[in-house]
């Protein structure tokens, strides 16, 4: 390609002489009678005759994405929000002093065309250019041939020049959009409120993560970006609100993958009086609702993977998967040290001071996860790994939980809530001496959380759901980062 700087300098100089020729680079707005995919809607479907029936001009506006000069004509593509449509340029129809504007435009400016209606002789519906008018100046260009961005770090660094080029990545954002409005709708359908909670915490809390650290000047104090809203969110149902979900950033300073993203969007929705059971039949039914609404099938195909989400869905129990998968023996469920020589055993790096609960969990993750291509419920999680989860009243040692996996990976976490303030507080003390054992996950005591408790809060279930995640599998993106539109990278 040419160097990039001469072609800026080149654009500059064509500025130069378009405003003494008196034409503003930048003007302010642009009526517009129809956009592109209104035109095709209304007109694609009329032959030649008829077009020629149709009289009256109308005004568009777009980004010129490609120009054929052929002397005193050119054909050129106008593309906007919707859709593209090849416009006719006649010098003896828009005149000389517009023909020679128009010579100073490049691929990549935005122009409003007034014109009309015909199909040329290879039978595409065009518009004949009457007028137009510069909207705005590119000095940079587009990529060449329009193959689109290819360079994968270049299309997420510039994910503006990424939309332009590419209609797909468009498309999976709209259908991004749209998974997220039927989120939306389900809940307030189900007589939902929809709620919005602190992004900035004084305490971190509601997951086991690390979290990012800030310092609020006028208050002369440190807060933390959220991990989790579910403490808030929590409080709230004390408060009353016996159904409620936001759907918002979470914060997590934790590595980059295709799977994780240190900045990622969360719906979390609790619900008084249910139970973790209750919400495995109403997960089902907000999957399927959203399937309906967004690609219209219960069946996909991810990464070359068939999923299928007819109901019911698959239920196991943690224990019960790795003794499936991996036929261990029955001791590492009741020996810490004898889960620990097994995972060693089995090549997976845990840590030696790790508590039990937690081999499990990580020997789950490596022996089982991969392979739960359907949606699958894992229940029975630790006691020692669910801090906010309410005991099994049949084995303490578990709790109400359960881990919805798809496609190979976590997509939601649930549970029956901790209600008992006595219990809880327990709880977060365990956490706090592991996070002064060196654990920069575990959580922090949360005075004013416990409080809330003592006032009372029902039974209650919740349950967070990650979207990346869920807009990754629905349309077959294999990375996380091609699902967020400006996702974090190193500095160049």
């Amino acid at each position: 390609m040419e160097n990039i700087n001469s072609i800026i300098e080149e654009r500059l100089n064509k500025g130069v002489k378009l405003k003494e020729k008196g034409v503003n680079l930048y003007p302010a707005g642009y009526h517009i009678d129809l956009t592109v995919d209104k035109i095709i809607q209304r007109f694609e479907k009329l032959d030649k005759e008829s077009l020629e029936k149709e009289t009256a001009s109308f005004q568009i506006a777009g980004r010129v994405m490609a120009r054929r000069d052929f002397g005193k004509a050119s054909f050129i593509n106008i593309k906007d929000n919707k859709a593209q449509i090849q416009v006719y340029l006649r010098k003896d129809k828009v005149g000389e002093e517009n023909f020679q504007t128009f010579k100073l435009m490049d691929i990549g400016d935005f122009i409003g065309i007034k014109g009309s209606l015909f199909r040329t002789r290879t039978d595409e519906l065009t518009i004949l250019a009457e007028d137009l008018t510069l909207l705005s100046k590119s000095l940079r260009p587009l990529p060449e041939k329009w193959h689109g961005l290819t360079d994968v770090e270049t299309r997420y660094r510039q994910r503006y020049v990424d939309l332009i080029v590419n209609d797909d990545v468009k498309d999976l954002f709209i259908i991004r959009s749209k998974i997220i409005q039927a989120l939306r709708t389900f809940f307030i359908e189900k007589d939902f409120l929809e709620v919005e909670t602190p992004m900035m915490h004084a305490i971190p809390g509601g997951a086991t993560a690390r979290p990012f650290k800030t310092y609020h000047n006028a208050l002369s104090m440190d807060l933390y970006l959220r991990v989790a809203p579910e403490l808030y969110l929590k409080r709230l149902v004390v408060g009353g609100l016996e159904k409620v979900f936001e759907i918002n950033r979470n914060f997590r300073n934790e590595g980059i993958s295709i799977k994780h993203n240190p900045e990622f969007t969360m719906l979390e929705f609790y619900m008084a009086y249910a139970t973790y059971e209750d919400l495995m039949k109403l997960t089902e039914e907000l999957f399927s609702y959203i399937l309906k609404h967004t690609v219209n099938t219960s069946t996909i195909t991810y990464q070359g993977t068939q999923i299928d989400f007819s109901t019911p869905w698959d239920r196991q129990t943690l224990f019960d998967s790795i003794r499936k998968m991996a036929n261990p023996p029955e001791e590492i469920f009741l020996d810490r040290d004898a889960a620990y020589a097994f995972a060693k055993k089995k090549d997976i790096n845990v840590n030696e001071n790790e508590i039990h609960g937690k081999i499990l969990t990580n020997l789950f993750d490596h022996l089982v996860e991969p392979h739960l291509t359907n949606p699958t419920f894992i229940t029975g999680y630790p006691t020692e790994v669910s801090p906010l989860s309410r005991s099994n009243d049949q084995d303490p040692a578990i709790t109400d939980r359960f881990e919805l996996f798809i496609g190979g990976r976590e997509i939601a976490n649930a549970f029956t809530e901790l209600n008992d303030p006595v219990d809880q507080r327990q709880r977060f003390e365990s956490q706090v001496a592991l996070r002064e054992a060196g654990d920069k996950e575990a959580q922090f005591m949360d005075t004013d959380y416990l409080r809330a408790l003592e006032y009372g809060m029902p039974p209650t279930a919740g349950e967070g759901i990650g979207i990346d995640r869920l807009v990754m599998l629905l349309t077959n993106a294999p990375s996380i980062r091609d699902v967020i539109l400006f996702p974090h990278m190193r500095p160049q």
